[in-house]
């Protein structure tokens, strides 16, 4: 299983590029809405996107190196990032 977390600034941005990722048959996809680290304002708040794909079952394979790439470029393209480490976000 190969975990990935995108996180974007825009709630619209994250809703639009989850809704692709579903139509595209990722085994699992939804968006949070996340707190900064020692933010507890409302604007403080960060909108992630959760991608869990099981057919990728090996993170060093060259398919998860894909996905990363790919949602890293997405990410950016919105001016977002790719969580590196999706279990410690």
């Amino acid at each position: 299983m190969s975990e990935h977390l995108m996180v974007f600034p825009d709630r619209d941005d994250a809703d639009r590029i989850a809704e692709e990722l579903r139509e595209e048959g990722f085994t699992e996809v939804r968006v949070v809405r996340e707190a900064l680290a020692g933010e507890e304002d409302d604007e403080d708040h960060q909108w992630v996107v959760y991608v869990r794909e099981a057919m990728v079952d090996d993170d060093l394979s060259p398919a998860a190196a894909g996905l990363r790439r790919r949602f890293e470029a997405l990410a950016e393209e919105h001016d977002g990032w790719y969580e590196t480490d999706p279990d410690g976000a």
